[in-house]
């Protein structure tokens, strides 16, 4: 019903590639290890991470994290969110509640203990298999951490006291995206367009819609780096991501914040 998720940046190549993060989930009940090496522990590593948890094994119940600003928000609820008994939610906060997936917060880091000790575990194993496969790089590093889940969760998963499995059905791959992805509300200018992170994007004609002047609307940044801009659920503008680095190309100042990686 539960995973517990934690990364644990580390020198796992010692000295031979770049410094890694290894950000995992742990099966609460069973001890199964979903896990895979990343640049540093963002928002995008942890949708991918519950991605490829998602589309194997199911929906869980709950997830337990610690406290970083990736899984709660930081900021204090506005009046009008206190009144409505609405919190602040993170990027990944909002995709875990549009799934129906609860985020529970460790105030310790023993209180999520089993996870923590697998990492100190794996940075003297795991960083002994990457030394003898010569691994170097983020990729060989992930393909050596493959064959190593099988191995490990062969050996020490244990079976749940009850054999009824708890993971719900995930949506499809492609809704997935439009979950897992990061999202913002935007108005639309009289000409319409909208202002993301330091560009201007331009709303084309629609037949549906005469004009949509002055109307909120949500701008999907999708992990392959384009944006999607939706109003009653329905796409009225599309950026592949081409054109999106050709934009930030023509930006000549720093106001343009937009990157995969949040």
């Amino acid at each position: 019903m539960m995973l517990q998720i934690d990364g644990s940046p580390h020198d796992w190549l010692e000295g031979r590639g770049p410094r890694l993060t290894l950000v995992g989930a742990k099966d609460d009940a069973t001890g199964h290890v979903w896990a895979r090496f990343e640049e540093a522990e963002t928002t995008w590593a942890y949708m991918d991470l519950m991605k490829d948890i998602f589309l194997t094994k199911g929906l869980p119940f709950s997830l337990y994290s610690d406290r970083h600003t990736i899984f709660h928000s930081p900021k204090e609820p506005t009046v009008v969110e206190q009144i409505n008994n609405i919190r602040p939610l993170t990027q990944f906060g909002r995709a875990m509640e549009e799934l129906g997936v609860t985020i529970i917060k460790a105030w310790s880091a023993p209180a999520k203990g089993r996870i923590e000790n697998q990492w100190k575990t794996w940075q003297d194993r795991l960083v002994v298999e990457l030394r003898l496969a010569k691994a170097k790089t983020q990729e060989e590093a992930n393909r050596v951490l493959q064959w190593f889940l099988q191995d490990y969760n062969r050996r020490f998963c244990v079976p749940a006291k009850s054999q009824e499995p708890m993971f719900r059905s995930p949506p499809s791959s492609s809704k997935l995206d439009r979950i897992l992805c990061l999202k913002e509300t935007r108005t639309v200018a009289k000409d319409h367009t909208i202002s993301f992170e330091g560009l201007v994007l331009q709303i084309p004609p629609s037949k549906r819609y005469h004009s949509i002047a002055r109307q909120k609307v949500d701008v999907f940044q999708l992990k392959d780096g384009s944006v999607e801009i939706i109003y009653k659920q329905q796409t009225v503008a599309r950026f592949r991501s081409e054109a999106i680095r050709r934009l930030v190309e023509q930006v000549k100042n720093d106001k343009c914040q937009l990157k995969k990686a949040a």
